[in-house]
C-alpha cells in the first residue's frame, strides 16, 4: 500500500491535466483563448505532451544511473524529485516555465514504477512480475476513481495551481509512508550499468516498446480531450467532467486488476485480446458519446480495455530484457508516456485542423490497430526457430 501510494500521487500529477486543460489554457494562454477556445485548449495539450516526454527521457536514464542503488533508497529519492518538480510546476509564472516544470516533474515517473514494481514483485514472490506491477499501477488507477476527480474539482474552484500544490503534498505523504514501512530487499544478482545498457541491444525490447508507444496512444488520444468532449459534444456542464473521470478511473482499476491476473497466466492472450478490446471500445466511444449514458459507459470501457494491457506490456518487456529488469520496466514506462505524448499531440492536431472533438477517438482506433499488428509480430518472432532467426 505504501508503494501504491506513490502510484496514487503519480496518477494525480499525470491525469489531472486532462480535466483542467480548459482552465490552464484560459490562465496561461489568455490571448489564444480570446481568439479561439479550441485552439487554446489544443496548445495547452503540450502540458500533457511535455510530461510524457519527461518520462520518456528520465526512465532509461535513471535506470542506468541507479543500477547499483538499493531499490528502497531509489524510490525515496524519486518521490523527493516528484515533490520538488510538482511544486515548481504549480508556481511557474509563464506557460513556457510550466512546460519545463512538467518535464522535470516527469523524469522520475518511469523509474518509480520500475523500481517500486520490482520491489512489490520481490515481496510477493517468484512469478509475480505482472501482479507486482499491477499493485503499484493500482495506485495510479485508484487515483483516477476518487483522487483525480476531487483534485480536478479543487482546480476548477480554487485554480489549477492550487490543485498541483495539493498533489505535491500527496507525494510528500507517499515518501514518508515508504520510509516508514517498506523493507529493504537484496539487489538482483548481476545488476550493473552494463547489464542495463545491454538490454537496449535486444531487438525485441525496441519492438515491444514500439508496440506500447503506438498501441497505447489510442487511449491517450481519447482521454486527453475528455473535458471538451464532455462539454462540447455531449453538451454537459464543466461540473460533470470530474464524474466522467470517475468512470475512467473505475475502468482503469477494473482493467488493471484483470490484466495483472491474466498476464501471469497467458501473456500472449492478455496482450492481443487487450488491443482488440481497445479498438472496439474506442469505436463505441466515438459512436455513442453524444449521449450522457454513452459517454459514461464508453469512457469506462475504453479505460478498462486500455489498462488491462498495462501489466501485460510491463511483464513482456521484463521478459525480453533478461538480466536488466529495471531497464525493462523503465522502458515500458517510457513507451507508455511516449504513447501519452503521441496521443495528446495527434489529438490536438486533428482538433486544430478542424475535425472536431471526436477526431481523437478515431485517431485512437488507428493507433490501437497498429499496436495489435506489432504485438502479433513480436509474439510471432518468439515462435520462430533459432536457426531461422539467424
Amino acid at each position: 500500500m505504501a508503494l501504491a501510494s506513490g502510484g496514487i500521487a503519480i496518477g494525480l500529477t499525470e491525469f489531472v491535466a486532462m480535466g483542467l486543460l480548459p482552465d490552464m489554457a484560459q490562465d496561461l494562454l489568455p490571448e489564444a483563448w480570446a481568439r479561439s477556445n479550441a485552439d487554446a485548449v489544443a496548445q495547452a495539450g503540450w502540458v500533457i505532451t511535455m510530461y510524457a516526454l519527461g518520462v520518456v527521457v528520465g526512465a532509461p536514464l535513471i535506470a542506468v544511473l541507479s543500477a547499483r542503488m538499493p531499490r528502497k533508497r531509489l524510490v525515496l529519492a524519486l518521490l523527493a524529485l516528484f515533490t520538488a518538480g510538482t511544486v515548481a510546476s504549480a508556481i511557474a509564472p509563464t506557460f513556457g516555465l510550466v512546460l519545463a516544470g512538467r518535464f522535470v516533474a516527469a523524469l522520475p515517473h518511469g523509474a518509480y514504477f520500475g523500481a517500486a514494481g520490482l520491489l512489490a514483485a520481490t515481496l510477493m514472490g517468484p512469478g509475480s512480475e505482472a501482479r507486482g506491477f499491477a499493485v503499484v499501477l493500482g495506485g495510479l488507477t485508484l487515483s483516477n476513481v476518487a483522487g483525480v476527480p476531487v483534485i480536478t474539482l479543487i482546480g476548477q474552484q480554487a485554480g489549477w495551481r492550487v490543485a498541483y500544490l495539493v498533489i505535491a503534498a500527496v507525494f510528500l505523504l507517499a515518501l514518508f509512508a515508504v520510509l516508514a514501512v517498506v523493507p529493504e530487499v537484496p539487489m538482483a544478482a548481476g545488476a550493473s550499468i552494463g547489464a542495463e545498457l545491454r538490454a537496449l541491444l535486444q531487438p525485441q525490447v525496441w519492438l515491444v516498446a514500439l508496440t506500447a508507444a503506438i498501441g497505447f496512444a489510442g487511449f491517450f488520444a481519447m482521454d486527453s480531450y475528455i473535458a471538451p468532449v464532455t462539454t462540447e459534444v455531449t453538451g454537459l456542464s464543466a461540473g460533470v467532467v470530474p464524474w466522467v473521470l470517475v468512470a475512467v478511473g473505475l475502468g482503469m482499476t477494473v482493467g488493471n486488476a484483470l490484466g495483472g491476473w491474466l498476464a501471469d497466466r497467458n501473456l500472449g492472450r492478455a496482450t492481443l485480446s487487450g488491443f482488440a478490446c481497445v479498438i472496439v471500445t474506442l469505436v463505441i466511444f466515438a459512436l455513442t458519446v453524444d449521449s450522457a449514458v454513452g459517454l459514461f459507459l464508453s469512457a469506462f470501457l475504453v479505460a478498462a480495455a486500455s489498462l488491462f494491457l498495462g501489466p501485460a506490456l510491463q511483464a513482456r518487456l521484463i521478459m525480453v530484457a533478461p538480466g536488466a529488469q529495471l531497464m525493462g520496466a523503465a522502458v515500458n514506462q517510457s513507451a507508455m508516456n511516449l504513447a501519452n505524448s503521441l496521443g495528446a499531440a495527434l489529438g490536438g492536431l486533428v482538433i486544430a485542423r478542424g475535425y472536431g472533438y471526436l477526431a481523437p477517438a478515431w485517431t485512437g482506433v488507428a493507433l490501437a490497430a497498429g499496436g495489435l499488428v506489432l504485438a502479433a509480430g513480436s509474439f510471432a518472432l518468439d515462435r520462430r526457430p533459432v536457426a531461422a532467426v539467424r
